[in-house]
């Protein structure tokens, strides 16, 4: 059975209080590629109406939560106080 590969979307988000759209802007296939997309459309941005979020199924985001508190636990950043 083959693992299905997780999908991360950067969503723009364009239009006022009256309307919005959506669209696909990039696709990734990993939490830091889509972050990597998002923030250089975010650089490009010279729009006030325009905006990005990244979006994907709750179980690869459920699934990426989950690595990186294992990981904070396994390291111990878990347990460091700020």
């Amino acid at each position: 059975m083959n693992k299905q590969q997780d999908v991360w979307l950067v969503i723009e988000k364009y239009g006022s209080d009256k309307y919005q759209t959506f669209s696909v802007a990039k696709k990734a296939f990993s939490l830091q590629d889509a972050i990597g997309f998002k923030v250089a459309l975010e650089k490009l941005n010279d729009r006030d109406n325009q905006s990005y979020f990244i979006a994907t199924e709750i179980e690869s985001g459920l699934n990426e939560v989950i690595k990186l508190h294992n990981k904070s636990v396994e390291d111990g950043s878990y347990y460091e106080t700020k």
